[in-house]
């Protein structure tokens, strides 16, 4: 449900893009603003970022098998590795063609681009909080990531919504403002991408960073009768689902067997409460006397 819920958020964000990146290339051209061109480059490798994010998804949604007994659950941290580099090179090729343009006297952009600006900012913005919804819901960590595309993309237009007009307003002798926009924008973007590395990195190298799960973990064992209390709990994330290793101590009279079912019963139990949970392994140790 998470997976199928994902991707199609990451079709919508594709459709969106596609039309995006070809309406500011369009209005850069006519309108003589290379903020826009380069707004339209930006919306080009969204494009490219959002079918590495659906194919990303798909792999990951495959089911373990003998030479993944853990299943495909990485390939979506790997996709938001591809997603952050394509928003790298976009933002270089940007900061070099600025740099170009500011060092290259031209004609100031044209006034109709603003508006079109002004409804593609407002239109980016919604989808960012869409899909920033939707990566939350699912636990999608590359979803969150094409979320933040639509953030870097709103910024971009918004700075070459600054850009031009300064240059309008100002009129001869300001035609560079559009370009120093862009050249901004892509400094924003350049942060942007490392917001998106760490994350997946510290995903792909099994951080720890889930306090709060293993805290809801806790408190759910405590609802099992003659769990005493939880020892080591550790969490590693494996594309939208999440893999726990639990220790708990059990009173040192009673049984293996009944021991074993009472593990079974926690795992069951956490599961059910916590759906995103996809396997739970506990280790069993006996109550000193």
């Amino acid at each position: 449900m998470q997976t199928k819920a994902a991707i199609k958020t990451t079709y919508i964000s594709l459709l969106g893009n596609i039309v995006l990146a070809l309406t500011k290339g369009i209005v850069g051209i006519v309108g003589n603003s290379y903020a826009m061109i380069a707004d339209a480059i930006e919306s080009t490798t969204d494009i490219f970022s959002s079918i590495i994010v659906l194919i990303g998804l798909k792999v990951s949604s495959k089911p373990a098998d003998k030479n993944h007994p853990y299943g495909y659950g990485k390939a979506e941290a790997i996709a938001t590795f591809m997603v952050a580099a394509m928003l790298i090179i976009s933002a270089t090729l940007i900061c070099i063609q600025s740099i170009e343009n500011i060092n290259t006297p031209h004609q100031s952009p044209k006034a109709f681009t603003l508006w079109v600006l002004g409804a593609i900012i407002i239109f980016k913005e919604f989808s960012f909080h869409y899909v920033i919804k939707k990566s939350k819901q699912t636990n999608s960590t590359s979803l969150k990531a094409d979320a933040w595309h639509h953030r870097s993309d709103a910024i971009t237009s918004l700075a070459a919504f600054i850009g031009i007009s300064i240059a309008l307003f100002f009129g001869e002798g300001y035609e560079t403002a559009d370009d120093w926009a862009a050249l901004f924008a892509s400094g924003v973007i350049f942060i942007n991408s490392y917001l998106i590395i760490k994350p997946a990195l510290g995903e792909m190298m099994d951080e720890h960073q889930y306090d709060t799960m293993i805290n809801t973990i806790r408190e759910y064992s405590k609802e099992i009768p003659k769990i005493l209390y939880t020892e080591k709990c550790l969490v590693r994330k494996m594309g939208m689902k999440y893999f726990v290793d639990l220790h708990i101590t059990l009173p040192g009279t009673i049984s293996v067997r009944e021991g074993h079912d009472i593990a079974h019963q926690l795992k069951d139990h956490l599961m059910v409460k916590m759906p995103e949970i996809a396997d739970v392994l506990i280790h069993v140790e006996p109550a000193r006397e």
